[in-house]
């Protein structure tokens, strides 16, 4: 495992805020080359260290306006591994953990409304092979979202 510098913790914390920020920015307030910019972050993406960039996508203004979790209980935790695929062939699942806890699984889901949720529900998820039990869990509101913080956890 090659080291996380002070320097790529530095670039990590700047672009984690804003992806789209030139790297002559980010080269500019770290005190570097704009080209250490970039090999930095080239090393870091080789490395898996950053694993994706992109823009984030306001759901509810193309109409998702119920954000939910699903508590899945399987016959059995193995079954993992043949679920997954169902769950991926649902758009509006835009996440999957397999958990410990009272649940094997858990999901997030986005849907238009309830009658969409209720749906995706009894028409998909619960016809699953396998899944024997749902929870569902309306979220209200999104208070916090953020990325990890980007500091030497040996600091």
């Amino acid at each position: 495992m090659e080291k996380i510098y002070k320097l790529d913790r530095q670039i990590l914390n700047i672009i984690s805020k804003n992806a789209r920020i030139p790297f002559k920015d980010v080269a500019e307030e770290c005190g570097v080359s704009r080209a250490a910019i970039h090999q930095r972050v080239q090393r870091m993406i080789d490395m898996n260290v950053i694993v994706g960039s992109g823009y984030h996508i306001n759901p509810k203004i193309l109409g998702y306006n119920t954000c939910t979790y699903i508590g899945v209980k399987l016959e059995r935790g193995s079954m993992y591994k043949d679920v997954v695929p169902e769950f991926e062939k649902i758009p509006e699942v835009v996440e999957c953990h397999f958990t410990t806890g009272p649940y094997t699984m858990l999901i997030k889901l986005y849907a238009r409304d309830n009658e969409h949720l209720m749906e995706l529900l009894n028409s998909k998820i619960q016809e699953i092979p396998g899944v024997t039990a749902t929870e569902t869990l309306i979220s209200l509101r999104q208070s916090v979202k953020r990325e990890i913080p980007i500091c030497n956890i040996n600091e």
